[in-house]
């Protein structure tokens, strides 16, 4: 009787033990990523010469947004045909070369996390942003992944805390700055209902110097993101809480927006016009 306790005992502690290690394993992927490799090889790229030329990157090393990416990759193929785009989808990093980059008009992060590119990547980036590329980040491409001091102050625009928890997910109205943006909210409702996790920042991008397009009243969902050992993640961003925003960065424009955590958003005619408002933005209207 008393081995059979003792099996019984030994068993219970090796199961705590090892959920409790897959629990840290799971948490420290989320947060830090566990990159295996940087992809350095050129792909084959051919590009048209009488279309816009849009990279659509999905690549994650962190938590994976299956199928928010899966939706995206759809909806962009979608309106790359209607738009008469070139869309070149990958999760490879080696197309991050200055040659090849130069020749986009857009880049995409659908839902990328973790580290994703090396230094000469990250460099190459940077540049072609500054030199006056576009850049799109959908949701995860948001969070405290990347480890990337630039990209989170200058693409980002605000600095990544937590989602709520105890209601992951909640419906709230999403609504249009009150002073609209003529260079993105052409065509754009008001106001639009949409269930999200809506991501908590420390930081408010409308105080960074960023423009709002999108946002929601923070003090009407729950953002308490308290989970075990932290207990520090119980706050929101007050009422103005921005969802959707953009800034001139050198010539080049970034463009970031915190939904589309699940396929719903893609589904949502307000966020597709969004983001063909966004791909659509000539040049010459924000480069200098």
């Amino acid at each position: 009787m008393k081995k059979a306790i003792k099996i019984i005992l030994w068993t219970f502690i090796s199961v705590v033990v090892l959920g409790g290690a897959a629990m840290a394993l799971f948490f420290y992927k989320i947060t830090n990523g566990f990159p295996v490799r940087y992809e350095t090889e050129k792909p084959v790229v051919n590009f048209p010469e009488d279309r816009n030329s849009i990279l659509l990157f999905s690549k994650s090393t962190g938590f994976r947004h299956s199928e928010s990416i899966e939706e995206g990759k759809k909806a962009l193929n979608a309106l790359a045909e209607k738009n008469k785009w070139f869309l070149f989808n990958t999760e490879s990093g080696g197309v991050f070369n200055p040659e090849q980059l130069a020749k986009f008009k857009v880049v995409i992060f659908n839902n990328c996390t973790g580290r994703l590119l090396n230094n000469e990547q990250q460099k190459a980036l940077k540049n072609y942003i500054e030199g006056g590329g576009i850049w799109i980040g959908i949701h995860g491409a948001g969070d405290n992944s990347h480890h990337w001091n630039w990209y989170e102050k200058n693409l980002v625009g605000a600095s990544f805390s937590h989602h709520p928890i105890k209601k992951h997910l909640q419906e709230a109205s999403v609504n249009l700055n009150p002073v609209p943006d003529s260079l993105i909210s052409t065509g754009l409702p008001a106001s639009w209902k949409h269930t999200e996790e809506w991501y908590v920042f420390y930081d408010n991008p409308r105080a960074n110097g960023f423009n709002i397009i999108y946002a929601i009243d923070g003090e009407k969902i729950a953002p308490d993101g308290n989970i075990l050992w932290e207990r520090k993640k119980n706050f929101g961003m007050g009422k103005d809480h921005p969802v959707c925003w953009y800034r001139r960065t050198g010539k080049g424009l970034s463009f970031y927006t915190s939904l589309g955590h699940d396929s719903t958003a893609w589904l949502e005619p307000a966020f597709i016009q969004l983001l063909q408002n966004v791909i659509n933005v000539k040049r010459s209207t924000f480069s200098f």
